[in-house]
């Protein structure tokens, strides 16, 4: 996302009786945590997907089977909390029930180099996450991760900002070079390397200013770093897919969204060690967050499906390669905004195109988020425009509603 409001606002919290899980997930005790009478949880899912590769323009699973990914951002690690945002309203694993009942199958958690190279995380809930609120930045995205996975959930890290503080338009700053960015990676990715749960490594959030794909000069030309990037996480975990988003501005000076144009991509691609693992990523939002030229064209929202196949979607079209739309999100106050969602969510079904919404953060400044200021209650309306992709919504059931039992929920499929 371009623009954030880092404000944390806290919902009312009534908390019930209070139940304390240690749940096993791969031979290793999830985090404790404890429960309010609107804590769900679930038993371990289906089979992991991962990993995965691609072919032509599909991803594929370690099924065989072609794979959409289906995810939501949960925003916080790449903050100064470098802790995902709400758990001091919510369990981590109630986080993510919501995530899996409503539909997805991933989540896409933003970090910052200065986090996960940090000792100190805060806003954590004591009594909600206890188990969390001791942990460094590393090992509280190792909780994400098992917490993830124990809801069926895969993984997508997203190298959101070098620092906590504000986006930048290269890879890079002075405080975080290019060395540092190939250097975390490789760390991940080899902390993660035999995890099937991780599935992507999105290496730079929304390249824009001098950003330019394939211009040849190596301080800006975020094509061949993505190239650069990606071969580094490979060589540490070659089970990983590269996710490479867009840049802001095409060859031909068309102007899109930070890291939307990838108009350029089919001409000069990301070409890896490892072939059969990159994936194309722009982000799209409506007007409420930019009041792009297309929103004023007299044509509107009929002119909107030219508008991304000309940046992006012509690579899924003709068969040149995979996209995850890695953002996209709306508050969903407006007419404008609602004719955009329900054109976009008609085009990523019609051309089964792997998206993650923005996000599941109700403190997201532009967009809102799919739960209200108080984490638990689902943002309805949204939720039913996302239908056609993520099919109908399915409250997760409250802890503690069966005589203190643990309800069980029905596993999604992933593909």
């Amino acid at each position: 996302m371009t623009r954030r409001s880092a404000a944390s606002r806290v919902g009312g919290l009534l908390v019930a009786l209070v139940v304390l899980l240690a749940m096993q997930v791969g031979g290793a005790p999830a985090p404790a945590t404890a429960a309010t009478a609107l804590a769900p949880t679930v038993v371990p899912a289906a089979a992991p997907v991962g990993p995965l590769h691609t072919s032509g323009s599909t991803i594929v699973a370690a099924s065989g089977q072609p794979f959409v990914i289906k995810a939501a951002s949960w925003f916080g690690m790449e903050t100064s909390t470098c802790s995902p945002h709400g758990l001091w309203a919510i369990t981590l694993d109630e986080g993510m029930a919501h995530l899996a009942s409503m539909g997805f199958n991933t989540v896409r958690v933003p970090f910052s180099n200065e986090c996960i190279e940090g000792t100190v995380t805060t806003s954590i809930g004591r009594e909600l996450n206890p188990s969390l609120v001791n942990l460094s930045p590393l090992q509280l995205l190792d909780a994400v991760v098992a917490a993830a996975g124990s809801h069926g959930l895969s993984v997508i890290l997203d190298r959101h900002r070098p620092d906590s503080q504000a986006q930048s338009g290269l890879w890079y700053t002075d405080r975080f070079p290019e060395s540092t960015w190939i250097a975390d990676w490789q760390m991940l990715a080899a902390r993660y390397a035999g995890n099937p749960t991780v599935i992507g490594a999105d290496l730079h959030n929304e390249p824009h200013d001098d950003a330019c794909w394939a211009c040849g000069d190596p301080a800006v030309d975020w094509r061949a770093a993505a190239e650069r990037g990606g071969d580094a996480v490979l060589a540490a975990n070659p089970d990983l897919l590269i996710i490479v988003e867009g840049v802001a501005r095409s060859e031909s000076g068309d102007y899109t969204w930070w890291g939307g144009s990838l108009a350029d991509a089919s001409d000069d691609p990301v070409r890896l060690d490892v072939p059969h693992r990159v994936v194309y990523s722009p982000h799209e939002y409506p007007a409420s967050v930019y009041p792009q030229p297309w929103f004023s064209d007299p044509d509107y929202p009929a002119n909107l499906p030219g508008v991304w196949n000309s940046s992006w979607g012509y690579l899924v079209e003709d068969g040149i390669a995979p996209v995850f739309v890695g953002e996209f999100g709306t508050g969903y106050t407006t007419a404008s905004d609602q004719q955009w969602l329900s054109a976009f969510v008609q085009y990523l079904a019609g051309t089964g195109t792997s998206f993650g919404y923005w996000s599941f953060n109700p403190d997201s400044g532009d967009t809102g988020g799919l739960v209200a200021d108080d984490w638990r209650t689902p943002e309805a309306a949204k939720l039913a425009a996302l239908e056609p992709l993520l099919g109908p919504y399915a409250p997760p059931v409250p802890r503690g509603s069966i005589h203190g039992a643990v309800v069980l929920r029905t596993i999604r499929g992933h593909v």
